[in-house]
């Protein structure tokens, strides 16, 4: 089964067949700019009549755009009896406060044990065909090895309107983490990093480009052009050590570009504890913390950052909702071992 949409270019469009479409094609259809260009690429759209492939063909105002869509199929991605915490559902999305260790999605070397996986046994096949299949609309992801929120979208709808909300970076998100060092204004080392500044109260605030590495493809590079524009701000919430060598900072993210929060903190001298991609083994004089401590510090197994907090409007309703998971077992223990170590 396929139904047809048809959608007539409006005045002044962009140049780009997949850029136009994203603009004009109404909301109502639930058509992603992702699924747009699968369906490009698939063939399932026509320019007057001829099919064209090429996301990048060139549209003028008063073309007429047959788009075929195909009823949602199956998914190939197998359900899982894994438990979930669940902290919001409704008939439209669900939040979910992701455990350490889980991937959001199937992969090469993950095929199973997944948060999709779960979530496909967690819904029980109620869910729109979301990307042209049935299952749980992705819309932004965290690390296996974070802890914290997640959004996922149960209908196209959904999924739609929780894209955008991304897209125009209006959706507020909230980390906490634990970095080597306390960031200051003060540190003229900081003040003379390039991308890097303060604002209000000793607020650190990061402005780069973030791209693949170019040797290292499971990495993040820092740029100043080229690749993706990133802005990351951060506040420290409480020092550890004496002296002052470790910090507890809530960082924002205004983009949402992997490995974010890591990579940039990592870029102004504040690696987070345990981070083995971004050197999060650092050396601590001997007497700023106690033996305990410096030995879960060393044990500490991943990167300590959790995202704590997800705000965004209800695709749907409308409604602005904001959610809030406090800290996993292995971050407070190891924050409570700082805090009264010697």
């Amino acid at each position: 089964m396929s139904t047809t949409l048809q959608v007539t270019i409006g005045a002044a469009p962009p140049p780009r067949l997949d850029k136009a479409l994203a603009r004009d094609v109404p909301d109502d259809a639930h058509l992603s700019r992702s699924r747009l260009a699968r369906l490009i690429a698939e063939g399932a759209v026509s320019v007057n009549g001829s099919i064209v492939t090429d996301q990048k063909a060139k549209v003028t105002e008063g073309d007429v755009i047959s788009i075929t869509v195909e009823e949602a199929s199956e998914s190939h991605i197998g359900p899982e009896d894994i438990p979930l915490d669940i902290v919001y559902e409704d008939d439209d999305l669900v939040v979910v406060n992701k455990p350490v260790g889980m991937v959001v999605h199937p992969a090469p070397g993950t095929p199973a044990g997944t948060l999709v996986n779960a979530l496909l046994h967690h819904f029980k096949g109620a869910l729109s065909g979301v990307g042209g299949e049935k299952r749980p609309g992705i819309v932004h992801r965290i690390d296996k090895d974070t802890s914290g929120l997640l959004v996922v979208a149960k209908s196209d709808a959904a999924h739609h309107g929780l894209a955008k909300q991304f897209e125009k970076h209006t959706v507020h998100r909230r980390y906490l983490a634990l970095v080597y060092g306390v960031p200051d204004a003060g540190d003229p080392r900081l003040r003379g990093l390039r991308g890097v500044g303060f604002e209000g109260a000793n607020i650190l605030r990061i402005t780069t480009h973030l791209a693949r590495h170019k040797t290292d493809r499971q990495k993040q590079a820092v740029l100043m052009s080229g690749g993706r524009h990133a802005v990351t701000r951060a506040r420290v919430v409480e020092q550890f050590g004496a002296p002052p060598a470790l910090a507890l900072v809530e960082c924002w993210l205004e983009t949402g570009r992997t490995h974010q929060i890591r990579v940039h903190m990592a870029y102004a001298g504040h690696a987070l504890v345990g981070d083995q991609t971004y050197g999060g083994r650092r050396k601590i004089a001997a007497g700023a913390l106690s033996p305990v401590a410096h030995d879960a510090l060393r044990t500490f197994p991943r990167q300590a950052l959790h995202a704590a907090e997800l705000g965004f409007a209800h695709p749907i309703s409308g409604e602005r909702m904001t959610f809030e998971a406090r800290l996993p077992a292995d971050m407070r223990d190891l924050l409570e071992i700082l805090g009264t170590s010697a």
